[in-house]
């Protein structure tokens, strides 16, 4: 019989199945056997963690089927879009996947474009033809800048689950409250403020108060700080929006819509939060 190594990654990237639903899968495998085979990458099980743990226990025979991948965030990506479509997820694990999804996809686009230098012929393919926010937004059906936020929520709990795993499950699963805006905040936080806010989470002490959003800067004029505080003249008003103004009009141009929609959501939002401080 083939080895099957379990990848910890590959193995909890999505929620452990609750005890009721793993109990009826069990005495599903029993009364009738496992029918569907395991999936596998290079020996790698990337798809039937909970059938295997119950065939194993039980001495159950299964099959298993091997498939080709490129690299290790092909096979993210798939479980993703595999699991995504199987499961009732809750708002937050939604979110979650679809922002890992992006930065996955992202992740791939960048070694794409670091061939694509060394060749002569540029690539035309799907990471090409169109933004990988644009793309992931028709596959879920959501908007770009919901992709986008779903980058921020995703990162934000990756990196609480660096420091304590129990406390990225305690999100996903809902027992601690979050809201999305919270999270995408906190994934601008130092890494040492993120470890800390995990602990608490994971303690139960974290109280829930908006961090402070960074400084932003005009794209094009990075000298130019967005100020912060509760009182802002009206020339630097003026000269923030004369700023970000001329580069929205670049945008606009260009005729990339997603990126014009996202830098305007950007905008919005900063302005939002200097309206709460005055």
């Amino acid at each position: 019989m083939q080895e099957i190594i379990i990848d910890e990654e590959f193995k909890y990237l999505l929620p452990a199945l609750d005890k009721e639903t793993y109990a009826s899968l069990e005495a599903n495998l029993l009364e009738n056997g496992c029918r569907d085979a395991l999936v596998l990458w290079e020996g790698i099980l990337i798809d039937g963690h909970n059938r295997y743990m119950i065939c194993t226990e039980h001495g159950i025979p299964f099959n298993t089927v091997d498939m080709e991948f490129g690299s290790r965030e092909e096979v993210l990506i798939w479980i993703i879009s595999t699991q995504l479509s199987r499961r009732n997820l809750s708002s937050m694990q939604l979110t979650h996947y679809r922002g890992l999804h992006y930065r996955t996809d992202k992740k791939i686009q960048g070694t794409n474009n670091q061939h694509s230098q060394k060749s002569e012929k540029p690539h035309n393919d799907v990471f090409h033809s169109e933004s990988t926010a644009g793309r992931l937004s028709r596959q879920y059906n959501v908007s770009t800048s919901t992709i986008d936020r779903d980058a921020k929520v995703s990162n934000a709990i990756d990196m609480i689950g660096e420091t304590s795993p129990k406390a990225k499950s305690l999100i996903l699963s809902g027992k601690s409250k979050f809201d999305k805006k919270e999270l995408a905040l906190i994934s601008t936080r130092p890494k040492d403020e993120i470890a800390e806010i995990a602990l608490s989470i994971e303690n139960g002490t974290y109280e829930k108060k908006k961090p402070e959003a960074p400084a932003k800067t005009d794209a094009k004029n990075p000298a130019i700080p967005f100020p912060s505080g509760p009182k802002l003249p009206g020339a630097a008003i003026s000269d923030i929006t004369g700023g970000f103004y001329s580069e929205l009009r670049e945008l606009a141009n260009s005729g990339d819509t997603s990126e014009l929609k996202t830098a305007l959501r950007s905008f919005i939002d900063m302005l939002e939060d200097l309206y709460r401080q005055i």
